[in-house]
């Protein structure tokens, strides 16, 4: 049985999504640096093309486009435009997401919807899009950015942590559909990290937001990790070499490091 071709770094176009900060930015950077073409997508789109700008100031290939997961339509035009713009999809890279510091009773059904809608469905929809061709081709790389509120549940973002058990169900599922096809579907799953999500958050919301956490024994330490740092990650799941499929990467901060009193000291 012949092994699928592995194409080199530079032949192998990535699409990302939520591309205009955080995760999603500095995954584009981290795969553009390696050669890879990139496509970035997300509704700012200014944000996203100072970060492509960035990318081809060091010598990368990036391009931009329009998305935003809460428009069918739009989704649609976004698959349609990275053909366009790469040729062979070879890589997506889920980043895209939001987040609502509600309880699920405060949570308007329409508003629990929205959250669905830009955290899991949109995600599916571009899998719908965009895996096909890779699957006809047998090579691909699916890369789903989820949380680890799938293991540790939060309060008072029930509508996300709900979307995030979504999206993993959605890989797993995918994980077992597509074996046998030559495209990987992989997890990564990061702890608090220092992005644009939750950070602009008023202190009358992040507050009650922050005391519910350390009430249920969720905030161990005031480490988190940098956007980079889960890149990094996500860069490690999508360019394995053939033969080696990264199911589940679990990325958590690390506790700064303490420094015992000297008079402790061995």
């Amino acid at each position: 049985m012949s092994e699928r071709p592995a194409l080199p770094a530079e032949q192998r176009p990535a699409v990302v999504t939520g591309a205009s900060s955080g995760i999603g930015a500095a995954t584009a950077v981290a795969l553009a640096a390696l050669g890879h073409p990139v496509l970035l997508g997300a509704r700012r789109v200014e944000r996203c093309e100072s970060t492509a700008q960035q990318i081809r100031d060091a010598g990368g290939v990036a391009h931009v486009a329009a998305l935003d997961l809460l428009d069918p339509a739009a989704v649609d035009g976004f698959a349609v435009a990275a053909n366009e713009a790469l040729g062979q999809v070879e890589i997506l890279v889920s980043c895209a997401g939001d987040v609502l510091p509600r309880s699920t009773v405060d949570t308007t059904p329409e508003d629990f919807a929205a959250q669905l809608q830009v955290n899991l469905l949109g995600a599916q929809r571009l899998v719908t899009r965009l895996s096909p061709d890779m699957i006809r081709r047998r090579r691909g790389d699916l890369v789903f950015v989820t949380s680890d509120v799938v293991r540790l549940p939060r309060p008072l973002m029930s509508s996300y942590v709900s979307s995030k058990w979504g999206l993993e169900g959605m890989a797993r599922a995918l994980q077992m559909e597509l074996e046998g096809t030559g495209v990987r579907a992989s997890i990564v799953r990061p702890g608090p990290t220092l992005t644009g999500m939750g950070m602009e958050w008023e202190p009358e919301v992040l507050t009650p937001v922050l005391d519910e956490w350390k009430r249920w024994g969720l905030v161990r330490h005031a480490g988190y990790l940098s956007a980079e740092a889960v890149a990094d990650a996500v860069v490690v799941a999508a360019t394995r070499p053939p033969g080696t499929h990264l199911t589940l990467i679990e990325v958590e901060p690390e506790a700064p490091v303490s420094h015992p009193a000297e008079d402790d000291a061995p």
